[in-house]
């Protein structure tokens, strides 16, 4: 149950914020001309899962290995339970799908 797939989501600086009050800032990575990303992780089955929920969404195998093209108001749930959760990990997702 290897967690080597992600979830991109951008930071902006209100999520920063929360990403500092929660102790994750340290986990947001520059990536681009100072804009900031945390990756999520999730195992292959969290991955099916989301893509036969998310039609839309796709997988980048060949590349990044992270699912693209979650709608936003998604990624805003994904990254508030990462905030609750204090994590980054695949339990993030878990809680995203059981809800």
């Amino acid at each position: 149950m290897a967690a080597d797939i992600g979830i991109n989501i951008w930071i902006n600086e209100e999520r920063y914020e929360k990403l500092k009050e929660a102790g994750l800032a340290d986990m947001a990575e520059e990536v681009l001309a100072g804009m900031k990303r945390i990756q999520i992780k999730c195992t292959e089955e969290q991955k099916d899962e989301i893509l036969k929920k998310y039609p839309s969404a796709k997988f980048d195998a060949s590349t990044t290995r992270t699912i693209e093209l979650l709608p936003r108001d998604v990624k805003d749930k994904i990254f508030e339970i990462a905030i609750a959760k204090k994590s980054t990990g695949p339990e993030v997702i878990e809680e995203f799908l059981k809800g």
